[in-house]
């Protein structure tokens, strides 16, 4: 039995097919985090795989955003699945069940928990030692502690509770436990590239739930140690933690293994990461079934790695999927909805009179009024729709008009063609901000360059400018008294008002629109340097700076970026 956790960064991204994907990692169960995919963007590619059966949650209220999803292979298929570590998603049958005690959180508080897409559940069964258990695997994208925004941590640090008393509930039901998946905290200073000082890295809340979550966290594990006792694991080990750390378990002390890197500043190059992806597993499977478990950081296309764990025991495949398989999704299963399905009547008077409601900060404002009422489908008001006008057009057809008094539709390349002047009539005219040409079509008609002046054809036309204000076409064999008082050629004119045009605006758009400074050179390497803008809110929100062009990484390391920086000058 093999296992892959791996933070993909957009189940869409894959150039090659997720199938392909799936196949390139061979494992019986894969799970993935921050697929990015709602329940109506989710497409019959990306849901059915040939070979697989596979299991989704997703973010309620923010589309792009969270969201995990587990791949089993055929001969894996779990006998159980659900949405969610709360229960409150699960509405049929087939659930892992043993939810553990809710008492000091509130509905609401335990809908938000779930309503972001962060939680799988699939339970299978196994053979070991001859003797048939269960297995439940949770599949988790656990949130981020937003520096910014102080109410995430809060948010974060209620997640893992439930998560922790979720795992440790299933152990007390009789099953085995796997936890793993994106867990958004660097344990010890090993898996971090640049620890703190030792006791300010210790105090963060996240280490501290993961001290209490894994047992012996300060001391290394044998893999050869004695087997446990299965029962005084699952229901006496009630002074310590009660699941291990695979990787650590196997590697206890291998330095620079990370699974996550900063694409921004090119961090990968260097290996200046952290270790915040996990399989963990309660005691008793990690001493007794568990052969290996390691990182592969050399499988790109993510910021982040997949990691692997293998156990000696045998999967046992269920017969047929849990409900929540998306097979069973009724746009993949190939029956027809009905448009009820679609439709749900709202009582307007109750959601006029409800009072607004302010959330904990656990979502962006867009995503509040959605995730206090999570609906699978879309929801319509029963407000009827104005009548639309006789004279418009149902919707969806197009109304066939016809306009006699327009004229037809003219070649684009027209707008872009000099304007041919006619020589019929000389006139004022307001002085214009371009020019006319004085070139004309050979094959037009002579009859139309007649002048009233003279009666004649003309012979060398040309463009005079009597006054700012007046622009006409004359003959040269005009009568004296004609004359006007400037006369040139109508192509110098042109071309003269074109670059005095050209100039000026050259002038205005260079001093508006400035291209970027040139860039220094850093001290250390003598490399140009990068373009940065503060994207943070503050005082230098928008300002420019320039810093070391080579990835980031550790200082003792030559190749790594150097700590070159300089602001951009206000009006260069």
């Amino acid at each position: 039995m093999k296992l892959v956790t791996w933070n993909i960064n957009g189940i869409r991204t894959f150039k090659g097919g997720i199938k392909n994907a799936l196949d390139s990692l061979d494992a019986d169960i894969i799970c993935v985090q921050e697929t990015k995919v709602t329940r109506d963007l989710l497409d019959e590619r990306t849901a059915i795989v040939d070979g697989y059966n596979s299991y989704f949650s997703y973010s309620r209220g923010r589309s792009g955003y969270s969201g995990v999803a587990t791949y089993c292979r055929d001969d894996a298929t779990p006998s159980a699945a659900e949405e969610g570590l709360t229960g409150l998603l699960t509405n049929h049958e087939g659930a892992a069940g043993c939810y553990g005690d809710h008492t000091d959180f509130s509905s609401e508080e335990l809908q938000l928990l779930d309503n972001e897409g962060r939680a799988v559940i699939t339970q299978h069964k196994i053979m070991c030692q001859d003797k048939e258990q269960t297995v439940t695997v949770i599949n988790v994208y656990c949130p981020r502690a937003d520096p910014d925004k102080p109410e995430r941590k809060q948010f974060k640090l209620r997640f893992y509770e439930v998560l922790q008393r979720r795992a440790e509930a299933l152990l007390q039901g009789g099953s085995h436990v796997i936890v793993l998946g994106d867990v958004n905290t660097s344990h010890r200073p090993i898996d971090h590239c640049d620890p703190c000082d030792d006791d300010d890295f210790a105090e963060y809340p996240g280490r501290k739930w993961l001290n209490g979550f894994l047992y012996s966290s300060s001391e290394e594990e044998d893999p050869d140690e004695e087997e446990c006792d299965k029962e005084s694991e699952m229901r006496d080990c009630t002074q310590t933690g009660k699941f291990i750390d695979i990787f650590r378990y196997f590697h206890p002390t291998r330095t620079n293994a990370f699974t996550c890197w900063s694409t921004l500043t090119g961090a990968r190059q260097t290996n200046y990461g952290t270790r915040i992806d996990y399989i963990f597993a309660d005691r008793c499977l990690a001493q007794e079934q568990f052969v290996g478990a390691d990182i592969m950081p050399e499988v790109e296309g993510s910021d982040h790695c997949p990691v692997w764990a293998k156990l000696k025991c045998l999967l046992l495949p269920s017969s047929k999927p849990p409900p929540l398989c998306t097979r069973y999704l009724p746009e993949f299963i190939g029956k027809q909805q009905k448009l009820s399905r679609f439709l749900i009547k709202v009582d307007q008077k109750s959601s006029q009179s409800e009072p607004k409601q302010t959330l904990p900060g656990s979502q962006e404002e867009e995503e509040r009024r959605e995730n206090m009422n999570p609906s699978p489908v879309p929801y319509i008001s029963g407000k009827k729709r104005p009548a639309a006008p006789e004279s418009a057009a149902p919707k969806g057809k197009k109304s066939k008009t016809t306009n006699n008094s327009l004229k037809p539709q003219g070649n684009l390349l027209s707008f872009f063609k000099p304007k041919l002047t006619a020589v019929k009539q000389c006139e004022s005219t307001p002085a214009l901000d371009g020019f006319t040409s004085s070139h004309r079509d050979p094959k037009a008609s002579t009859t139309s360059e007649l002048c009233p002046d003279t009666g004649s054809p003309t012979e060398d036309t040309e463009l005079v400018v009597k006054a700012p204000s007046q622009l006409c076409i004359s003959s040269t064999t005009g009568e004296p008294d004609k004359t006007v008082k400037t006369k040139q050629p109508a192509s110098q004119l042109a071309v003269g008002q074109s670059d005095v045009k050209k100039g000026a605006s050259s002038v205005f758009w260079k001093s508006v629109l400035h291209g970027p400074p040139p860039a220094p050179c850093c001290k250390v390497h003598r490399e140009p340097c990068v373009l940065r803008t503060v994207k943070k809110e503050g005082p230098n929100m928008g300002k420019q700076f320039f810093v070391c062009g080579r990835p980031q990484g550790h200082v003792s390391n030559p190749e790594a970026r150097c700590n070159f920086f300089m602001w951009v000058e206000k009006g260069k």
